[in-house]
């Protein structure tokens, strides 16, 4: 499914403080995690920093110039090759523009940006029980059954 001409997939960059929360809206009502999103969000010095950085990617998908989705990725230089992968941290569509090709355009401008990049692979984990993600992680990559850990840092901050 291609996008109409109302959709925009747009890189955010240092001047995209206030699209960057927008995107962050998002995440937390798609998550149902508005307070991990919303409730402690970064200073704006700290989001101008990291949209102007090389090590992070954010992308937001826009309709009609409102935030209906997007991805945030980091870019992960490697230490074996002269080469980087992509991870893929989060991708929501809003609920109501679903089915509109949006996730799957978001991940095309990736794999634009992570080949201009040097990237030799962009990848991305999906829970089980996600079926919608791994349909569509399914259809665009391969497969492969890891096992996850989170392991705390020891910082004060942390859940665990």
């Amino acid at each position: 499914m291609k996008l109409t001409a109302a959709h925009q997939i747009r890189q955010l960059s240092s001047g995209d403080v206030a699209l960057m929360r927008k995107l962050l809206e998002v995440f937390g009502d798609v998550f149902d995690e508005a307070e991990t999103y919303c409730d402690k969000q970064p200073t704006t010095a700290y989001l101008k920093r990291l949209l102007g950085g090389d090590h992070f990617i954010a992308l937001a998908a826009l309709k009609s110039g409102e935030v209906v989705g997007g991805l945030a990725a980091y870019v992960l230089e490697k230490f074996e090759q002269q080469r980087s992968e992509v991870y893929i941290y989060d991708l929501a569509v809003s609920s109501a523009h679903r089915r509109e090709g949006i996730a799957t355009a978001l991940i095309k401008a990736l794999k634009q940006l992570a080949a201009a990049r040097g990237a030799y692979v962009i990848f991305v984990q999906a829970d089980h029980g996600d079926d919608p993600a791994i349909s569509l992680y399914t259809k665009l990559g391969i497969r492969e059954d890891i096992l996850h850990f989170d392991i705390a840092s020891g910082t004060p901050d942390n859940r665990f």
